[in-house]
């Protein structure tokens, strides 16, 4: 288990140079800015999962991003009224061509079908084709947790990661979620990139002009690097552990394993065809699927158990670990989902915190839609 440091620190560090703006402020926006570009009403609800990210404090694929979806819209990348359908199914599984829209929009109905299918027959599975970046991906697995159910959501992304001993880009960050049902306790939700850090991280960093640690991205000719702006010059991501000796196949591994259930169980496009989400940079040339691709799952726990018995045993299992004994220096063991709970406990009342190039960008969109910000 992961022992972090004290969450007020982390808060802290966030807070430095940035402005706050309450939740109600940055969801209206949002709203507005995606209805300009043609989403329906209730598709413009998109903005409720794209503010998930900066309350939960993955700054990286919040409102820095909405700029990102625009530019994607400009160049008819993204469909802002897709004709969202189900090409193949049965029972327990299916096939959902997003028709380009936002993933934002795409993936919650896809993953609406996965629970209704657990709902069902007892578990729920859903791949996703000719999507586009769905924000993350807690946002969807969390949506099985109301109904007592196991969440799973997953999604391939642009090429930025080198396999162990390559320097070719043929992996995205390529992200995982599960999320757990408990009783009394809060929710078990393990939401990571399988990269040693997403790229997001790597856009704040170059925000702030500040270099990355050690063991996260590589140059162009395979040697460690700590500069941000690397990717720019040729250099990639790296796999979850960083190196071999610190177990890098393993997070190669997790992200093909991500690609393929995503990618081509889906007939989405999969490895360095997968389109990058900056609009600027041009589509591979090879197209073997369709855009961007999904993968979810929902798992009914009284389809294994009585649901009530499952989840006092959970709250068994994590009370366990917060009563584990911590590292000197460390206030408490934390299970998985807990810094993005308290996180998001924090911003919903003191507000989302964000830093002036984002602000910039925010309010350029602002002039262009001649909405108020």
């Amino acid at each position: 288990m992961v022992i972090v440091p004290n969450i007020q620190a982390m808060l802290f560090l966030c807070y430095m140079s940035e402005i706050t703006y309450s939740y109600s402020q940055l969801y209206n926006f949002t709203t507005a800015v995606f209805s300009k570009i043609g989403c329906n009403e209730s598709d413009a609800a998109a903005a409720k999962v794209l503010l998930s990210a900066d309350l939960r404090g993955v700054d990286s694929h919040g409102v820095a991003r909405l700029n990102g979806y625009v530019r994607l819209w400009d160049v008819k990348r993204v469909n802002a009224t897709p004709q969202i359908k189900t090409i193949h199914e049965t029972p327990s599984t299916a096939v959902v061509d997003g028709d380009s829209g936002l993933g934002l929009v795409v993936a919650p109905l896809a993953m609406k079908i996965a629970i209704e299918k657990a709902l069902n027959v007892g578990t729920g599975w859903v791949s996703v084709q000719n999507s586009n970046h769905y924000g993350i991906a807690a946002a969807h697995a969390m949506m099985a947790l109301e109904h007592d159910m196991i969440g799973i959501s997953m999604t391939n992304a642009s090429p930025l990661v080198a396999p162990t001993f390559s320097i070719d880009k043929m992996l995205g960050t390529n992200p995982i979620c599960v999320a757990v049902p408990a009783g009394q306790q809060p929710a078990f939700v393990a939401d990571l990139a399988t990269t040693t850090a997403a790229n997001g991280k790597l856009e704040i960093l170059q925000r702030k002009n500040r270099d990355t640690p050690s063991g996260w991205v590589q140059d162009a000719e395979g040697n460690p690097s700590t500069d941000a702006n690397i990717l720019k010059k040729g250099g990639a991501l790296l796999p979850l552990g960083g190196d071999r000796e610190h177990g890098s196949h393993k997070g190669y591994a997790l992200g093909a394993v991500v690609d393929i259930f995503s990618g081509i169980l889906s007939g989405a496009n999969y490895a360095p065809w997968v389109p990058p989400f900056p609009a600027y940079v041009p589509l591979p040339q090879k197209q073997p699927g369709k855009g961007i691709g999904h993968f979810f799952g929902a798992m009914r726990i009284d389809a294994f158990r009585p649901a009530d018995e499952f989840k006092k045993d959970m709250d068994d299992w994590i009370t366990g670990f917060r009563n584990a004994k911590p590292l000197p220096g460390h206030e408490k063991v934390l299970v998985p989902g807990d810094p993005e709970r308290e996180m998001e406990i924090e911003r919903m009342k003191n507000g989302i915190p964000l830093i002036e190039p984002v602000v910039e960008d925010l309010k350029k969109l602002a002039e262009r839609f001649e909405l108020a910000f």
